[in-house]
């Protein structure tokens, strides 16, 4: 009985389901099987149920759905919009064909992909069509000239591929075409030439390539045009100086050589040109000047030569005007102080010399000046604040002088503050106190008096200080500095600065401390316990005292300490043997006394970070005896001429032996062995000992030579490169290993020395069982893991490229040359070693030098190529491996789709403060690919940009 009351309750069901779909109009019931294709993990289509009541005959149930329009009596859909609803999956397009009447279709801002359905092509009556932001791909569907009547198409931002269709040019009701962010390729059609009505066409961040059609000037209604981020031959046909209409044309990034049509300065409408990016060549045309309503012109990042037309001056809405990264010369036309509207002036590396308008400032609210790394004189205009909104003012690399200007401290709205490398003099006239948002001054090598300014602690929002290199400046520490709680840099080191330093009371944030060269005296105040975030302490050549305090040791980042030229005593503290983070303490030339911690670690830091301490004994200095602690210092004075009596007839015995065994066996095939402070003193014999033992078991081939492992006599496990050289070369070459085996740094893997005969020479180094980059890119890693590895990689290069003398370039940076200490912490593998190679085949005279400041060309293109392997990986980590050598490729898209994708890939979609930041790391990105090596920035620059930043937990909202 139970079993039949079941059976007929389900019949029951089936019988009234049946019955709804019969009564359901066709349109729910094409609506709910669109629903079924579709993936709606957020329930974005919850509410697209039928009433349970009747509907008035004719009303379509699907008229209160959500992103459903009707006609006003409810019986026809004439609007579906399906736009950021978080959908996926792939169309068929086949319930599409009851929406006849359809006027709106909007599938925006989601996730569908496969075929764009070309039943969307026989939905006549359109009049937008919105795919944008999906994933589409394949050849783009034919039929499209069926939508007669359409007037919006957007398909931004998707994955065609194939040509961009011609027929899309047939449909004369268009105004609104954007094939951009897609992967289309081949010409632009000339046939685009003939749209009747268009007015907007973005065909921008694809594969564009072949020459610019020049039909493209017959665009009488067009206002906006954007094609760039394409790869196209040739130049600018002239013929778009006939577009009338043209308000707006970006042809960025576009491959285009030879000079800017003159003909553009018809577009006497035109507000925004942007041709930046590309290889223009020749003068800016003054002709330009025509265009009184341009309100955004930007050629940077070309090869334009010539100076800035004086004829700019009748500019009157200019606002932004962006000429960096080209060949310009001359002086800055008076006029463009002038220009009321003026906001942004970035004409930063070029050849300008001269002086800067001295009425810069004065007739406008301008924002952002950078005129960095030119030839200018003189001094900053006056009145380049008075606008109260000037929040950028970078100067450096210049030859400025005279006094810094008194009203720079009355520019309140000041965030950024970059004048290094200058010849600025007399005393720092900021005023803190007034500079409430600032955040980065940099005054550094320049020729500054007066001290610090004392109000330093009131700027509320520092970041970072640097006034290093102003030899006279004098003074003292302000008592306040170290209580800025967002301080994360305080550099002033030869500067001749005196006094104490000031207690270290709050420095949260602190993470560099550069005070060297200066005439600082007493000791260092314990209260530097508090400086919980320090990784690198420089007071080394002061007049520092006392003991090295006991807190230095408990500092759980600081990896650098150079107390090196003081008047320091008394033991070294024990916890520094305990320091998980240290890498370097120089204590040299002090007079420190006792024995060195016992820990590798002192070992590894060389005898050069001890020397000069007559009473400090231990690995890697003499070893420690009895009498250190038996017979004190006087004692221990005696005790250390008898030794070197001794030791020196005992070398001269010694000497002389090996020197007759050396002449009566000759030097064919005697090995020797070199350390680096790094192993202990083994013989050739046992390095040799340990390869026999290994190196036929686990040698792989690497590209620049064999690589194996081995475990020496203490058990201590290295990576063993072997490199053949000939016997001509030892020298140079065994000079390069040796500046190798001394370039220490948190971020690179140690060189520990080398063993080598007259034919074949064993390189021995750390060895790190945690694996390399390439071979954890596609794991799971939050922002601030990816972040924290793209710093190690650029701190590591940045020591080589600018704290190395002679500079090292690494010659080889790529993800499978950065690997993974236990702490998964990155160091820099095989650097320097692509440039021994080269040494070996007589390519390079001897290491690199700098002449005149200038690196040798050879190295400084190793080091410009070393920079753009940065910026490719940076690329790399941040889309989880999916772009790899992707330098050149990243220039051809526009950014917003760059952006999209990596914002997708780290999972950030709706968290704008990290997007902020993911933005900022692709800028450093982009600017380190560039594909002149010129325009790229320095590694130390590139490091300061990332600095800025404090990552950000993914979790948080």
């Amino acid at each position: 009985m139970e079993i039949f009351r079941c059976l007929s309750y389900k019949l029951l069901l089936s019988l009234m389901f049946i019955l709804v779909v019969s009564a359901i109009d066709p349109y729910s019931e094409a609506l709910l099987g669109l629903k079924s294709e579709l993936v709606d993990d957020y329930h974005s289509l919850s509410d697209w149920l039928v009433p349970p009541g009747k509907n008035a005959p004719g009303e379509v149930s699907a008229c209160s759905w959500s992103g459903i329009s009707c006609n006003s009596n409810k019986t026809i859909v004439i609007g579906l919009d399906l736009s950021m609803k978080n959908l996926s999956g792939v169309m068929t397009g086949k319930q599409l064909g009851v929406f006849t009447e359809l006027v709106d279709l909007n599938l925006s801002f989601n996730s569908f992909s496969g075929q764009l359905p070309v039943e969307i092509f026989n939905l006549s009556n359109l009049n937008v069509l919105d795919i944008s932001r999906n994933n589409f791909s394949g050849h783009f569907p034919g039929g499209i000239s069926g939508l007669k009547n359409l007037v919006v198409f957007d398909a931004f931002s998707n994955s065609f591929s194939g040509p961009v269709p011609v027929e899309v040019s047939q449909l004369d009701s268009l105004k609104v075409l954007n094939f951009a962010g897609s992967y289309f390729n081949g010409p632009i059609p000339s046939e685009y030439g003939s749209f009747k009505s268009l007015e907007f066409l973005h065909l921008g961040g694809n594969f564009l390539s072949g020459n610019i059609p020049p039909e493209l000037g017959k665009l009488k209604t067009v206002t906006h045009m954007e094609i760039g981020y394409n790869t196209y031959q040739g130049s600018i046909p002239w013929q778009l100086g006939n577009m009338s209409e043209l308000q707006y044309l970006d042809i960025a990034g576009a491959n285009l050589s030879g000079p800017i049509p003159e003909q553009l300065s018809n577009l006497t409408k035109l507000q925004s040109l942007f041709l930046f990016r590309n290889q223009l060549t020749g003068l800016i045309p003054w002709e330009f000047s025509r265009i009184m309503a341009l309100t955004d012109l930007d050629l940077s990042d070309n090869q334009i030569s010539g100076p800035i037309p004086e004829s700019f001056v009748k500019l009157k809405n200019l606002r932004l005007l962006s000429l960096m990264y080209n060949e310009m010369n001359g002086t800055v036309p008076e006029g463009i102080a002038e220009l009321p509207s003026l906001e942004t002036l970035l004409i930063w590396n070029n050849f300008f010399s001269g002086s800067l308008p001295q009425s810069l400032g004065r007739n406008s609210k301008i924002k952002w000046v950078d005129v960095s790394t030119n030839n200018f004189i003189g001094s900053i205009p006056p009145d380049i604040c008075s606008g109260g909104m000037l929040y950028k003012l970078i100067l450096f690399s210049n030859n400025f002088s005279d006094s810094l200007s008194p009203s720079l401290s009355n520019c309140s709205s000041l965030v950024r503050l970059r004048l290094e490398d200058n010849s600025f003099s007399g005393e720092v006239p900021l005023k803190f106190s007034h500079l409430s948002d600032i955040t980065y001054v940099d005054l550094s090598r320049n020729k500054l008096t007066g001290g610090i300014p004392t109000d330093i602690s009131q700027a509320a929002n520092l970041q970072y200080f640097n006034i290093s290199n102003n030899p006279e400046l004098g003074g003292m520490i302000p008592a306040e500095t170290w209580s800025l709680p967002p301080l994360q840099n305080f550099s002033a080191s030869s500067c001749s600065i005196s006094g104490n330093l000031p207690p270290f009371q709050s420095c949260k944030s602190i993470s560099v401390i550069e005070l060297s060269m200066n005439n600082l005296s007493g000791i260092v105040p314990k209260s530097v316990s508090n400086c919980q975030a320090i990784e690198r302490m420089d007071l080394a050549n002061n007049n520092l005292s006392g003991h090295i305090p006991e807190e230095l040791a408990s500092l759980p980042a600081l990896s650098v300490l150079d107390l090196s030229h003081n008047s320091f005593n008394g033991p070294i503290p024990v916890k520094f043997g305990s320091s998980s983070s240290l890498l370097l303490l120089n204590v040299s030339f002090n007079d420190i006394s006792g024995s060195i911690p016992s820990e590798n670690s002192f070992r590894l830091m060389g005898s050069t970070a001890f020397v000069g301490n007559p009473q400090l004994c231990g690995a890697p200095l003499r070893p420690c005896s009895g009498s250190d602690t038996i017979l004190g210092s006087k004692g221990t004075e005696k005790l250390r001429w008898v030794l070197v009596l001794c030791a020196g007839v005992v070398i001269l015995i010694v000497a002389s032996i090996l020197g007759i065994i050396y002449f009566q066996r000759g030097f064919k095939g005697q090995w020797k062995m070199v350390s680096f402070n790094g192993i202990p003193q083994f013989t050739a014999k046992d390095v040799l000992k340990s390869l026999s033992s290994t190196e036929s078991a686990e040698a792989i081939q690497a590209p620049s030579a064999s690589v194996c492992k081995a475990v020496l006599p203490t058990g201590i496990t290295v990576l063993v490169k072997k490199i053949e050289w000939e016997a001509k070369r030892i020298g140079i070459m065994s000079e390069f290993i040796t500046i190798l085996g001394n370039s220490r740094h948190k971020y690179l893997i140690r060189l520990l020395g080398f063993c080598y005969n007259k034919h074949l020479a064993y390189l021995l180094y750390d060895y790190l069982p945690n694996g390399n980059l390439a071979e954890k890119i596609r794991m799971k890693m939050d922002w601030g893991t990816k972040y924290k590895i793209v710093v190690g990689i650029a701190k590591g290069l940045c020591f080589l490229h600018h704290d190395c003398y002679p500079a090292i370039p690494h010659g080889d940076l790529k993800s499978s040359n950065i690997v993974f200490d236990e702490n998964m912490e990155p160091h820099l593998a095989e650097f320097g070693f692509r440039y021994l190679v080269q040494l070996n085949k007589g390519l390079y005279p001897a290491a690199s030098k700098k002449e005149s400041g200038e690196f040798n060309n050879a190295i400084k293109e190793e080091l410009y190529m070393d920079v753009y392997n940065f910026g490719e990986i940076i690329l790399e980590i941040l889309t989880n491996g999916k772009l790899t050598n992707a330098g050149a490729s990243i220039h051809n898209k526009p950014k917003e789709v760059l952006l999209k994708d990596i914002y997708n890939e780290n999972e950030v979609d709706c968290k704008t403060s990290l997007q902020e930041e993911i933005k900022l790391v692709i800028d450093v990105a982009f600017i380190c690919t560039r594909s002149r090596a010129s325009d790229r920035p320095s590694i130390e620059d590139a490091l300061k940009f990332l600095s800025g930043l404090k990552p950000q937990d993914n979790n948080r909202t």
